[in-house]
């Protein structure tokens, strides 16, 4: 099959989708944007300084996998966070984004065939859109995992078939979920891993919403494999500064992994990659070693949490997010309620289906909406009310 021929099914992206649904009627009020997952809390005000200082850096060609001062920051931060050790320069690429590596790395690691047989790629249903892209662009069969309250938010890798454990090569899992904000456990993660290791396949661990959490921190993929003393290729995890230090413009994120996965990325970086540019990778750096600032971004989350706690405390089947800064919530028809809020009120929120695929005859989120909590306070607490009143107090 050719690559048009993969994609000719492929819906559009999830955001093109809402605007031919909405961009057809007036606001029913003024705009209230809660639709897309881009933090509006003040990052840093020293960057802009760090910038500066570091001007000429854009008169380079940037390190293409990353200067060593990064990836040492990058690594240091692991080991602060996950308590793991790692090489920064023969275990952790620096990444434009965790997008790009989390499409890279299925184009790096999976194989053509898997046991003789056409490779599966596990992917949650909802889910991020590029886990299912990156599985066609390789030729991999993409099997959707359904990711519901009924299999606590997260896939139930137990309930596969070991037929499609064994052509599986890679499953991506997102803790904390986007869009459900649930959390996999130390035992959710020894179970996969421990799966993992009798079939042989790796897992993707998208995991650029850990910082974002009410009570305990998420445990890591790599923090439990290590424990479990998996193969060092078995897990790699992405993470980012975007969600961490509301830095989604800076584009600086990183991979880590085993050695042999980490050179095959590096492999095609040479050829492909957009590295980041020098004087961002200096403030990638010293982001990576401040908690301070994190610190602060979660306490603003946190009290988001509280808010949409309480205005939604007696709605039927709402429960607040675990982490991440999205609600979930539900709603009889997530399209119809969408262009209802919108056409009524001027909130904009996703339709929970444009953010996965129809498997049997189900779509894993049809009767939901997710909704950011990504503006500041005031604004948010107002989209909430509004939102309240349109769909739940009739």
């Amino acid at each position: 099959m050719t690559f048009p021929e993969r994609f000719s099914n492929l819906p559009d992206y999830a955001f093109p989708r809402l605007r031919k649904l909405l961009d057809v009627h007036e606001p029913g009020g003024d705009p209230i944007a809660m639709t897309i997952g881009e933090p509006r809390h003040a990052f840093p005000d020293w960057i802009g300084d760090m910038i500066a200082e570091n001007l000429s850096g854009f008169g380079k060609y940037p390190e293409n996998d990353g200067k060593l001062s990064l990836l040492t920051a990058q690594a240091d931060w692991l080991a602060r966070r996950y308590g793991v050790s790692l090489a920064p320069d023969r275990n952790i690429l620096a990444l434009n984004g965790t997008r790009e590596g989390l499409y890279n790395a299925c184009m790096a690691l999976c194989p053509e065939r898997k046991n003789g047989q056409q490779p599966i790629v596990l992917t949650p249903n909802p889910f991020y859109q590029v886990y299912a892209v990156a599985a066609l662009s390789v030729g991999a069969e993409a099997v959707y995992l359904p990711a519901t309250a009924e299999t606590g938010e997260l896939p139930d890798f137990t309930a596969i078939d070991p037929a499609i454990l064994d052509r599986t090569a890679i499953a991506y899992i997102c803790s904390p979920a986007n869009p459900q904000g649930a959390v996999a456990s130390e035992a959710y993660w020894e179970t996969l891993i421990t799966l993992a290791e009798q079939h042989d396949f790796k897992i993707f661990a998208d995991e650029c919403y850990c910082e974002i959490y009410r009570d305990a921190p998420p445990p890591g993929a790599l923090q439990v494999a290590h424990r479990l003393g998996a193969d060092p290729e078995r897990v790699m995890v992405f993470h980012s500064l975007s969600k961490r230090s509301n830095l989604p413009g800076l584009r600086s994120g990183f991979c880590a992994g085993g050695p042999e996965s980490i050179a095959r990325m590096k492999q095609l970086r040479a050829y492909s990659g957009s590295p980041l540019p020098m004087p961002l990778q200096a403030v990638a750096e010293r982001v990576w070693a401040d908690e301070d600032h994190v610190v602060e971004n979660r306490d603003l989350y946190r009290a988001k949490y509280e808010i949409a706690d309480q205005i939604f405390a007696d709605v039927s089947g709402y429960a607040g997010p675990e982490a991440g800064f999205f609600l979930w919530l539900p709603v009889p028809d997530g399209e119809a309620a969408t262009l209802k809020l919108w056409r009524e009120t001027g909130v904009r929120v996703l339709p929970g289906a444009y953010l996965a695929r129809e498997v049997d005859g189900v779509t894993p989120g049809h009767d939901r909406i997710r909704v950011a909590m990504v503006a500041e306070q005031q604004e948010m607490r107002r989209g909430l009310m509004t939102l309240r009143r349109a769909l739940y107090d009739v």
